[in-house]
């Protein structure tokens, strides 16, 4: 009987001890309640110990969690609509507010953040032009839209925003094949332009080419007949100074020359006066 008692002792100690420690693990945080009431909003990690049936622990995970928030329709500066796919990074920074405005439930808190993701994104969003959120100013907008969110949310909902960033940014349905036709048009004159263009740079070289190659050529030919004409008085004034040496001998060679070329052919004929001075040097090894 005593036996029977003590492990029953025993056994009651141990659902009393297991009922009043409990470990807050470095990764979590945690609030007490008593009876539904928060008494405690912020435990940290290490064994703690609580009154059993009387006191409550709430545990919630510290590490940073994700939130993907809805695809929704905005409208640009210039009233483009967008469909903008985007997450938020976020971790819990007050337990107690975070208990307090949510229950403890990370859904309800995933969707008040996302509500309130949508409102930033609309105002962000509506304050720049299609091309500054497509591409110039995403990244100073995410940031924009991050510390106008944590300004809020630490104290509404007990929570710090580390990052939101966008997905993805389509064009609605309705609209994207007019806005793709009007993307292909624009290219299309751009494309035309540079065509036009590169034709002109092309004629002006060309015709640049054909100038410089005409005043190549009479460069070339100017030159050409200058150093013609320069041969020509040197062989000129040879030909002089040798027939001032010796007229006769001169005389004597070219008759000799002409001979030859006027008798090469058998079949010329030549009716000549015998008394002739083309026979001259034929008739005697003098001149007269």
């Amino acid at each position: 009987m005593k036996n029977f008692i003590a492990v029953g002792l025993i056994f009651l100690v141990v659902i009393i001890a297991s009922n009043s420690l409990f470990v807050i693990k470095e990764t979590e945080r945690a609030v007490m309640l008593q009876f539904g009431e928060l008494v405690q909003d912020s435990i940290d990690p290490g064994l703690h110990v609580k009154i059993p049936w009387v006191n409550n622990v709430r545990k919630f995970d510290a590490r940073i969690l994700t939130e993907d928030a809805p695809r929704r329709r905005y409208l640009t500066l210039e009233q483009k609509a967008l469909e903008v796919d985007s997450y938020a990074k976020w971790r819990i920074v007050d337990v107690g507010q975070f208990y307090i405005s949510t229950r403890g439930n990370t859904t309800t808190a995933g969707s008040l953040l996302a509500e309130r993701i949508n409102d930033g994104l609309r105002d962000q969003i509506g304050d720049r032009t299609l091309a500054e959120v497509v591409a110039g100013e995403r990244d100073q907008m995410m940031l924009a839209l991050t510390a106008d969110l944590n300004e809020t949310t630490a104290a509404d909902l007990g929570i710090e925003i580390i990052d939101v960033r966008v997905k993805r940014i389509d064009l609605p349905e309705d609209v994207r094949s007019s806005v793709y036709e009007r993307m292909i048009t624009e290219r299309n004159r751009e494309a035309q332009e540079l065509r036009s263009f590169g034709e002109e740079l092309a004629i002006g070289i060309r015709a640049d080419a054909d100038r410089q190659a005409t005043i190549f050529r009479a460069e070339a030919y100017r030159d050409a007949e200058q150093l013609r004409g320069e041969g020509d008085a040197t062989a000129t004034a040879i030909y002089a100074d040798a027939y001032s040496k010796d007229p006769e001998f001169y005389a004597f060679t070219r008759s000799l020359n002409s001979y030859r070329e006027t008798f090469s052919s058998k079949g010329d004929v030549l009716l000549l006066d015998p008394d002739s001075d083309y026979f001259k040097y034929l008739k005697s090894g003098i001149s007269r």
